[in-house]
């Protein structure tokens, strides 16, 4: 697979690159399906979907797979993992997906990458876990939707650390120098578009289903689940390294209004370290500071 030495200068040039290059997942979520496939007949949907879903770019492969193979009697998107395996079934989605390139292959020669992009899947997790428990408490329709799309929203840093780790170092190495740099200027300067310019004209171009866009754009901030989703991303950022961030006391108090929850019950949902709970009780902050403005 190749490698992005310099940055494009347009967003065209780099979907039609993402689009030509295989995309790769976990090792171990390669090693796990082809065990998975020795023994099919006794493996349910739901354990290859919860495998899925532990890996966001395997999710997104299942997703592109399903649109770009989508029946023409087919007239609703498929948003969920258990429904796209449902669909295609278990046997021949374990055989399509059982061999993959792999993450962990095309960052070989790059160590620093590596931690780098497993940063990235670890928050991703987390944001996903953060949405759902939300969707559940606001009652959401289908939480496994909000849980996918808050698994995405980090997409597109983990193919640029795939696939342009050194560009990708430059950017975190502007944010070590500059600790106030914003992340999007950061981007900007060295990949000429930020990661979420780049992430949405990607899962347009790829067809992912509306529902799931629309959840990873700023601009619907009015909808209570893209504030799920958004929140819930910002919240994995901001404690990646701790619960010291300045910018959580804004994101508690933004959740807590989403889901009408008092400030301890939400540390206690959090599981916040006990040592970090006396500090982010007496914190203020202002909701409206966590959300993007629409």
């Amino acid at each position: 697979m190749a490698l992005i030495p310099q940055p494009f200068d347009t967003i065209d040039s780099y979907i039609a690159f993402f689009s030509q290059e295989p995309l790769p997942v976990l090792k171990h979520t390669v090693k796990e399906l082809q065990a998975m496939l020795e023994q099919e007949d006794s493996i349910n949907g739901r354990t290859v979907a919860a495998l899925v879903l532990s890996d966001p770019m395997m999710t997104l492969k299942v997703l592109i797979h399903i649109e770009a193979n989508r029946r023409a009697r087919q007239n609703h998107d498929i948003t969920t993992i258990e429904r796209a395996i449902m669909m295609m079934g278990i046997s021949p989605f374990l055989r399509d997906f059982a061999d993959q390139p792999t993450i962990e292959g095309q960052i070989a020669q790059h160590p620093k990458a590596l931690v780098g992009v497993l940063r990235v899947i670890s928050r991703a997790r987390r944001a996903a876990r953060y949405a759902r428990d939300w969707a559940i408490v606001r009652h959401d329709l289908d939480v496994d939707e909000v849980t996918v799309a808050a698994l995405l929203s980090e997409v597109t840093e983990i193919l640029c650390w795939c696939f342009a780790p050194t560009l990708t170092q430059q950017v975190y190495e502007l944010q070590r120098v500059d600790r106030g740099l914003r992340s999007a200027v950061a981007q900007r300067s060295v990949f000429n578009f930020s990661a979420k310019e780049l992430q949405l004209a990607l899962v347009r171009h790829w067809h992912l289903p509306d529902l799931l866009v629309s959840m990873m754009d700023e601009r619907y901030i009015d909808n209570a689940r893209v504030r799920t989703v958004q929140l819930a991303n910002s919240l994995a950022r901001h404690t990646a390294q701790g619960w010291d961030n300045p910018a959580i006391p804004d994101d508690l108090s933004a959740i807590e209004k989403l889901i009408h929850i008092s400030r301890e019950n939400l540390l206690a949902r959090l599981q916040v370290p006990h040592e970090s709970i006396e500090n982010l009780l007496d914190a203020g902050g202002d909701p409206d500071r966590a959300l993007p403005q629409a």
